[in-house]
């Protein structure tokens, strides 16, 4: 006999899987999220292109850590929205 896992989340096992971000990391990917490109929101906050490059490398980097990996902007939105920590109404 086979046993069906449980479908139901779990909060804690979730929490677990959600990467700690540093506060500059969160302002980084939440105006990326909200802007047209990494140039423009470079320019926004006065780095350079190469350096929210890094920032995306390392936010990338935690979630696959995570067990959670994500390739594109579209999937960072999607890990973003799920964790929390952006919301429909800020983009």
């Amino acid at each position: 006999m086979t046993s069906v896992p449980d479908p139901t989340p779990d909060p804690v096992r979730e929490q677990q899987r959600r990467p700690t971000l540093t506060p500059r990391e969160l302002e980084i990917l939440r105006l990326w999220l909200r802007s047209e490109s990494k140039t423009v929101a470079a320019a926004d906050l006065g780095i350079s292109l190469g350096t929210i490059n890094t920032h995306l490398i390392r936010i990338r980097a935690k979630y696959a850590a995570a067990g959670r990996p994500v390739s594109d902007k579209s999937g960072l939105l999607v890990r973003a929205l799920q964790d929390g920590l952006v919301s429909l109404a800020e983009l």
